[in-house]
């Protein structure tokens, strides 16, 4: 008899224990529990996630659009080629200033990868609106002479007229760069403006050059008429040089030789695509300080959504203090609390991923840029987002469970 008591009241045991043992959560029911307090609290909850956003979007829109702007400089690249040169003279070893010999270019021109040399000289004349201008109010614009075969070579084009060519060369003729059209206000061809004490007519204005801005804000007429009227002496003050795409370091290494065999020292080469590729360095540089206060930015809000859970676990002290009555255990709370952290987060960063896409490509349209985000950078924006709520929802949450059921329901 006595055996038999104790096997039942151990079978009771063992299905009393069966009884109490908590129910296991399912995914689905810690995601609904975790989003008890959004539904409740909307307002709240968009402020948090307010900064969460902010964050995510300063530094998805920073990456998108450096991004955009290497794209962009890409392109352009693409488009004028890496593979320009430009000759310029140096200083002599008095310090002044070096002169290339009259014979540059035809020099230049025999080195067999060379596909393209052209030319401008200085003049040492200005160009006036009229003749009533101040001379000494140049508005630093200069005049350059040219040859018809300048532009192909420094990937030039026209926004209006023409160019230069083996007539208008030789006559009072005159291109604008795009800035020295717009400080003159002259874009219609067939206006005159005065240069060297005379009036020669406008045939064009070109558009801005990237691989040779000098000539943005040149005046640009024909080398037989600077030697007429503007006492031009020959001598090339810029020589510009297309070589093979394969061959631009071999050219470069003897252009200065080339181009002035007896002081080689005072000649000057360079490449302009390189001075594109140290901008977007620079850029660059700003982008990674500005990724910095976008995570300043990013931590701010992480502390919003921290504070947002403490008092969220303040105000539902009943609640927490039913549910663990009820069965739940500390480990349950704990995962209820953290989702909840989460999914605020998460709510945050695809928001703030969906704004900074769109100040990415605004921004970029705004320019006429290609729009870049990488991928990487949406993923990096919510992928920190997540590990911000956790880390923000975990001391709520170890709070929130240590509460004991009689505790919280007091506290009510």
């Amino acid at each position: 008899m006595g055996a038999r008591r104790r096997a039942a009241r151990h079978g009771s045991d063992r299905r009393g224990a069966g009884l109490l043992r908590p129910a296991r959560l399912r995914p689905a029911d810690v995601v609904r529990l975790g989003g008890t307090g959004q539904r409740t609290r909307p307002l709240r909850v968009f402020l948090s996630a307010l900064g969460i956003a902010i964050g995510v979007a300063a530094m998805i829109a920073v990456v998108g659009i450096s991004g955009s702007g290497q794209a962009e400089v890409d392109r352009r690249l693409d488009a004028l080629g890496t593979n320009l040169l430009r000759v310029s003279p140096g200083e002599t070893l008095a310090g002044g200033e070096a002169e290339l010999p009259p014979e540059s270019v035809a020099m230049i021109r025999r080195v067999p990868p060379v596909r393209q040399v052209a030319a401008t000289g200085a003049t040492g004349a200005h160009v006036y609106r009229n003749e009533r201008v101040s001379p000494g109010r140049t508005g630093s614009l200069h005049v350059l002479a040219a040859g018809s075969d300048l532009l192909p070579a420094v990937g030039g084009h026209l926004r209006k007229g023409r160019w230069l060519d083996s007539t208008t060369e030789k006559h009072p003729a005159v291109v604008l760069g795009s800035t020295a059209a717009q400080r003159l206000d002259v874009y219609t061809p067939g206006t005159r403006v005065w240069i060297g004490g005379r009036w020669f007519s406008l045939i064009g204005v070109l558009d801005p050059v990237p691989l040779a801005p000098e000539l943005d804000s040149a005046a640009l007429v024909g080398r037989p008429v600077a030697r007429t009227y503007l006492r031009f002496d020959g001598h090339p003050s810029t020589v510009y040089v297309r070589a093979e795409d394969s061959q631009v370091a071999s050219v470069r290494a003897v252009l200065a030789a080339t181009a002035s065999p007896e002081k080689p020292g005072e000649v000057k080469v360079s490449r302009p695509s390189d001075a594109l590729a140290a901008r977007e360095a620079t850029e660059s540089a700003l982008t990674g300080l500005l990724l910095g206060l976008g995570g300043v930015a990013l931590l701010v809000g992480g502390v919003g959504v921290g504070n947002t859970m403490v008092i969220s676990v303040l105000e539902r002290r009943g609640e927490i203090g039913l549910r663990r009555a009820l069965g739940a255990t500390r480990g349950q709370i704990r995962t209820q609390f953290v989702t909840e952290s989460l999914l605020l987060s998460l709510i945050g960063g695809l928001g703030g991923t969906v704004l900074g896409t769109l100040i990415t490509a605004g921004y970029a349209v705004s320019r006429d840029w290609p729009t870049v985000v990488p991928a990487w950078a949406s993923a990096a924006g919510i992928g920190s987002t997540l590990v911000i709520g956790a880390i923000a929802g975990l001391y709520p949450a170890v709070r929130a469970s240590r509460l004991a059921p009689t505790e919280a329901l007091a506290g009510t």
